[in-house]
């Protein structure tokens, strides 16, 4: 997706919906919290546009590690930004040394979190990027809109301060936020990816555009669906205000296509809680039109 930090297919990426927890730690930080940091030196995983993009924000001695490369010895310490595709993680990981495992920031769409506890790095930061870079090279784009145009971007965990401070540098916001208004606010980027794309591939050729203008009373559906059922199912305290904000946001990306992928780490989250609920027999599919739709469209 041009908007967000990947995008993929995702053809060996494993569910752990039924036995993992999309919950991290207890934290004392309040949310959107304003905190002074100074950008360090750096590693960046990925040299797309998301990687150059921390880059041209950055300080001399940060190191872009491209596909291929070795792990950098220098720096030792501080974040390392992993810019790249969900389908690269494990690789990314796997090349990090033990010890340097705690400091990798995730940038990814989707969700990330049963994928990163199932590893022992559930408590790793992460981001939700909404600031897009059209090309290479170029300076990115915030995500503000209308509703919130203080920024929607947000991290949370060890290096969310770092993080902030990098964006800050280039003029991006980005919001500190602590973990339970992180969790609300990872599944609603969650939910606005999952609805918008459902609802355009449902209507060929719209784009996210056309489906909060043209198509609104059905993306407002499945977006309530969502909502409710990830409440009850995991847990999630929404601020007011859900729907509006993510109308609003794709009023400010109303040009970008849609169309369902990277299912495992997005849509195939929701489908394996309906799938879980399904198989124990004790309750109803949480996500009935979600179901529906993915059928209809030929995603499942």
């Amino acid at each position: 997706h041009p908007n967000m930090s990947a995008a993929s297919s995702v053809a060996s990426a494993r569910l752990f919906v039924a036995k993992t927890s999309t919950t991290r730690r207890t934290s004392s930080r309040r949310s959107s919290v304003r905190v002074m940091a100074s950008v360090a030196p750096s590693i960046i995983v990925g040299g797309g546009r998301v990687g150059q993009a921390l880059a041209d924000m950055g300080v001399p001695g940060d190191v872009i590690m491209k596909r291929g490369d070795a792990f950098p010895a220098e720096p030792s310490t501080g974040p390392i930004y992993v810019c790249t595709r969900n389908d690269a993680l494990q690789g990314v990981i796997d090349q990090t040394p033990p010890e340097r495992r705690a400091d990798l920031v995730f940038l990814q769409n989707g969700m990330l979190q049963p994928w990163l506890d199932a590893r022992g790095l559930g408590d790793n930061t992460q981001a939700l990027i909404y600031f897009a870079v059209a090309k290479f090279g170029e300076k990115p784009t915030d995500g503000i809109t209308d509703v919130n145009p203080e920024g929607l971007t947000a991290a949370n965990g060890k290096h969310a301060a770092a993080l902030q401070a990098r964006l800050a540098a280039g003029g991006m916001r980005c919001h500190v936020l602590d973990d339970d208004a992180f969790k609300a606010s990872m599944f609603e980027k969650l939910i606005w990816i999952c609805a918008f794309m459902a609802v355009g591939a449902a209507h060929p050729g719209a784009t996210v555009g056309d489906v909060e203008s043209t198509h609104r009373a059905e993306v407002v559906e499945l977006i309530e669906e969502l909502l409710k059922g990830s409440a009850a199912e995991k847990g999630v305290k929404f601020e007011p205000g859900s729907v509006e904000r993510l109308c609003a946001y794709a009023r400010a990306v109303a040009h970008f296509p849609t169309a369902v992928k990277e299912f495992e780490w997005r849509n195939g989250f929701f489908y394996g809680i309906s799938q879980e609920a399904i198989t124990a027999g004790d309750r109803p599919d949480p996500f009935p039109k979600h179901t529906a739709l993915l059928k209809q469209v030929g995603a499942v």
